[in-house]
């Protein structure tokens, strides 16, 4: 373990934010890239964790962001690129992680995600998923209608998804609009100089 190595993974890390998530090729451009889906992912996560009682939410939060950082290595792929592609992400792990001071955790957590057997991994991966039900739902707000395509594989991903609380967020998101975060928010229309003042 060096300090020299610590600071290469730091530098890697912050690499992938220049790293694109692959299904942007039928998408479109403005899509998040790695970091940003790993941010969100970890929000996802913890929320996720805190509706189904898990008591540890540092444990879920590294292994969100630790869920995708092999892929500054082995790369993104999709739906289609996944047909034909072969990836060692393990490999991509260890070595991203080796001889770091967080090569034991990091490279534990990662397998116990992959693996999908405890509580914590399995909102993780629910969390993974229900970020692209958030960014389809963002991208159709904008117009785009790619997710009325994609109608049978969100219900196909929504029946492997692993707990309560993410089905349910999976259906509310369906309903849900992106803006009423802003719109029904404390602001200068509902609360500010922008109200309607009684004549």
């Amino acid at each position: 373990m060096t300090q020299k190595r610590d600071l290469e993974l730091l530098y890697e890390v912050g690499c992938m934010r220049f790293l694109q998530r692959n299904w942007r090729q039928f998408l479109n451009a403005d899509f998040s890239n790695e970091t940003e889906h790993s941010y969100r992912v970890s929000w996802i996560a913890m929320t996720l964790a805190a509706q189904e009682g898990v008591k540890d939410l540092g444990k879920v939060v590294k292994m969100a962001m630790v869920h995708d950082v092999g892929e500054s290595r082995s790369g993104d792929v999709h739906y289609i690129s996944r047909m034909y592609t072969k990836r060692d992400e393990e490999m991509a792990i260890e070595d991203v992680f080796s001889e770091t001071s967080l090569e034991k955790d990091m490279v534990a957590l990662w397998k116990e995600y992959e693996k999908r057997e405890s509580i914590e991994a399995k909102i993780v991966k629910d969390a993974d998923n229900l970020d692209v039900e958030f960014e389809l739902k963002e991208q159709e707000a904008k117009g785009e209608k790619i997710g009325i395509y994609w109608r049978d594989a969100r219900e196909i991903v929504y029946k492997g998804l692993f707990t309560k609380s993410a089905k349910k967020m999976w259906k509310d998101i369906q309903d849900s609009n992106p803006h009423d975060w802003h719109f029904l928010a404390r602001n200068r229309y509902t609360a500010g100089d922008w109200q309607k003042k009684p004549k």
